[in-house]
């Protein structure tokens, strides 16, 4: 038969045609329709090539395979729909050489390709071969018939028996074009061969396994069978199982559909297996149900997928918190990480501030930045071990520990978790519930939690960790050891207006049904607020008060007031009363012997007021104030300290020995303690005993020495918060808390002016109202005026 050069060609979906084989094909493509109408009325011949992708629906020539094959339409057959089913014949493999056009229809150059005969001992055993091989496949396939082993055994020549057995076989698309394009006959075969063994394997395991399963079925028949005529006799005898058969079958399915890890999957069905043996009225009954319905429904294959887009997660941040800028950082880090390297253990974060500054609404936030879950746990108050790690199942109401039971109720194995108020956690004979936590927060232990209700390892990895503390000295140290511990400071009086203004106050206003066009605080309300009723680090209590003013605007409006309320400065009164709180510096420091100090407080930083008096005695130092030991050992220090230096001061011995000294610190119901406190009792004592004022503008903390030296202290930053609080600008510090300062921010160190000092005589010119020495002081008159001398000159770093 002449092959034309140039031929239509008909891509196909899903289908290889070989040499020799009539294929029926449905067409229904327009360019295909195109192709048959020219094609039948010429001389019905055509080139068929394979699609590389059958979901093609309009294919481009890189889309399509390098060979085909020439067919010779035999009929063509219309039906309904538009469509039309052919019969083609195989005439003989083709190879696309150039794409001719592309519309209506392709049409290429071609070149026929037959095959390359080899006969030989070999082709004619590896054609038997075939042949053997593919009547073994004919038995064992369902989709093979007696009448495909007659035709490849009726198959003389070697090329085409190939295409044959490899035409009838269900394989993939690219193996029969590969071997379409073989035309080394030898090759052929091999391939072919190979790819029949790799058939006949698939299929000899499938009827082995057909047979395997018909047997396990027998034996399900034979069991169900029995176990219909055991129900039947239970039931004559009155002891009817079909609800509780019924209730094991459930647990059955829930087990199987829970996808629990290996080893609770184990001790669920041998649970199970005890249970079905256990009649219902049994006391362990409920007990192993109990314990089976906690094993199944804790989520241990159930996560939800973190939301990893930075951008969006600031966002969120910034939305729902001002400032807290060093948080915010490290949880972008810990997303970033987490989009480079997903199998990142979750981190073990604790936040530690004052009351009220976003601890643990933080936690939400970074959950919704995140799209996980949040679950919180209170830990305040929790005494007994068994709270973390559950009770064991052989006491009566035994449950899991409150990390499991928030585990399941959250519903996902990888929440946030917020453990609050870690530094509340009690210790008492019943066991220490911090040492509990070691394991839970220990990234390199908690991935095999073990619960002691549970008694299966439960994986805490992938679950993110935040734990809050007002202050972390009653943390354990190995608990302190295992978390990275963020601090979140006091707000500053501008911080707190901004606060107020995009967060309290809103969110005031929907909780009373109140609106903008209803109440407006305008900003000198609310710094009136922040000055005059509230004496926080944190923001709770003014938004108390805020809530106040809402409170009242809200019972003006249902009295029937109408119109827009503008609330100032001038209009708290009526809402919150008179101002609870007032500046008293100025007045506090009127007479020598008083001094501004610095303190750290849960609650945040504080300024406490040293007083300090003389009067006749026999040289007795009197402490009041409810004071701690280590603060009663920082004023004898600082007597003694005066007393060994008494002739560089100008003071008469006679002071010291005639007269007793009382050193007072008010609010003397509030215990105080540390040694943080020294250099303002110096600076009390030393301005009473030379009579001179202590500066009302200057607050100061460190700790001294009875060499005169002055020790760094911790909390630097509540404290200078503190001071700027109270409108202290100028704040003596010991010169190795630089570093410190360098933590707070560009706003409030630039608006502060920082004493930096070494030893104890650098704070003379600093607090004392002028620099001249007092004369001898002697014993009927203490604190005469000084007239000479010279002080070491102060480091005095403004805005550093």
């Amino acid at each position: 038969m002449r092959i034309p050069s140039e031929l239509p060609l008909l891509p196909l979906r899903n289908t290889v045609i070989f040499p020799h084989q009539i294929v029926p094909l449905s067409v229904g493509r327009a360019k295909s329709l195109r192709v048959i109408e020219d094609v039948t009325h010429q001389d019905k011949m055509m080139l068929v090539v394979a699609q590389k992708d059958g979901r093609v629906e309009d294919p481009e020539p890189e889309g399509l395979y390098g060979w085909g094959t020439v067919v010779q339409v035999v009929t063509v057959f219309k039906v309904p729909g538009g469509a039309e089913n052919i019969l083609v014949h195989g005439v003989c493999r083709a190879k696309v050489e150039k794409y001719l056009q592309k519309d209506p229809y392709f049409k290429a150059k071609l070149t026929p390709v037959y095959d390359k005969t080899s006969e030989g001992v070999e082709v004619q055993a590896l054609a038997a071969n075939l042949k053997g091989l593919f009547g073994r496949a004919a038995e064992l396939a369902p989709y093979l018939t007696e009448d495909h082993a007659t035709l490849v055994a009726g198959t003389q020549e070697a090329g085409r028996l190939a295409d044959a057995v490899l035409w009838n076989l269900n394989v993939a698309l690219e193996e029969k074009q590969e071997v379409l394009e073989l035309v080394d006959v030898r090759g052929r075969l091999e391939k072919t061969t190979y790819i029949l063994n790799r058939e006949l394997q698939i299929l000899e395991l499938g009827s082995k396994i057909q047979s395997e399963v018909a047997g396990e079925i027998d034996k399900s028949q034979r069991e169900f069978y029995l176990r219909q005529q055991l129900r039947a006799i239970q039931k004559e005898l009155g002891d009817d199982e079909d609800e509780r058969s019924v209730e094991v079958r459930d647990l059955k399915k829930r087990i199987e559909k829970a996808k629990l890890p290996e080893e609770a999957k184990k001790a669920a069905e041998k649970e199970l297996d005890r249970l079905a043996k256990m009649p219902p009225a049994a006391a362990e009954y409920t007990v192993a149900r109990t314990y089976l319905d906690w094993l199944i429904d804790l989520p241990w294959a159930i996560n939800t997928e973190d939301q990893l887009d930075v951008a969006n997660a600031r966002k969120i941040l910034d939305e729902d918190h001002y400032d807290l800028e060093k948080v915010k950082k490290r949880i972008l880090e810990f997303l970033a990480v987490r989009r480079l390297r997903p199998d990142m253990k979750g981190p073990i974060l604790c936040f530690v501030g004052p009351p009220g500054v976003g601890k643990t609404s933080l936690g939400k936030s970074i959950a919704r930045a995140m799209g996980r879950k949040f679950v919180r746990v209170s830990l305040g108050g929790m005494r007994d071990e068994a709270e973390i790690r559950g009770h064991r199942r052989t006491y009566v109401g035994a449950l899991p520990g409150r990390i499991v039971q928030n585990i399941k109720k959250v519903g996902t194995n990888n929440p946030v978790f917020m453990l609050d108020e870690i530094d509340k956690m009690g210790v008492d004979f019943r066991g220490d519930p911090s040492s509990a936590l070691l394991e839970v927060l220990d990234p390199e232990q908690n991935h095999s939690f073990s619960d002691h209700y549970l008694e299966v390892a439960f994986d805490l990895s992938n679950v993110f960790f935040i734990a809050t503390a007002n202050i972390m000295d009653p943390v354990a140290p190995a608990l302190k050891d295992r978390m990275e511990v963020l601090e979140l400071p006091g707000y500053t009086d501008e911080e707190k207006v901004r606060i107020a203004q995009q967060f309290l106050v809103p969110r005031q206003l929907e909780s009373h049904g109140l609106t903008k066009e209803q109440l407006t605080f305008r900003e000198d309300s609310i710094r009136a607020i922040i000055g005059s009723y509230t004496h926080e680090a944190g923001v709770r209590n003014l938004e108390r008060e805020i809530a106040g003013v809402c409170r009242g605007t809200a019972r003006e409006v249902v009295e029937g007031k109408d119109g827009h309320t503008l609330i100032t400065a001038d209009d708290l009164q009526p809402h919150l009363g008179p101002h609870k709180h007032f500046p008293e510096v100025a007045e506090r420091i009127s007479r020598p012997g008083v001094a501004t100090g610095l303190a750290w407080t849960p609650a945040g930083g504080d300024l406490i007021f040293i007083e300090a008096t003389v009067m006749r005695g026999k040289g007795n130092l009197q402490l009041t104030g409810h004071l701690g030991d280590v603060m009663k050992e920082s004023a004898q220090a600082a007597l003694s300290y005066i007393r060994a230096n008494a002739d560089r001061f100008d003071i008469h011995e006679d002071v010291f020995t005639n007269n007793d000294i009382h050193v007072h610190v008010p609010a003397g119901a509030i215990p105080k303690d540390g040694p943080s406190a020294g250099i303002t009792l110096y600076a009390s004592l030393i301005s009473l005993l030379t009579n001179k004022l202590v500066r009302n503008d200057v607050a100061m903390t460190g700790e001294i020495t009875l060499r005169g030296l002055v020790l760094p202290v911790g909390g630097v930053k509540e404290k200078v918060l503190a001071a700027r609080r109270a409108g202290i600008k100028n704040v003596i510090l010991p010169d190795k808390n630089r570093g410190a300062v360098e933590e707070i921010s560009e706003e409030i160190r630039g608006d502060m002016v920082f004493f930096y000092v070494k030893e104890m005589d650098e704070i003379h010119d600093i607090v004392l109202r002028d620099g001249s020495r007092s004369r001898k002081t002697t014993p009927g008159k203490v604190g005469a005026p000084r007239t000479s001398g010279a002080r070491p000159t102060p480091r005095v770093t403004p805005g550093a």
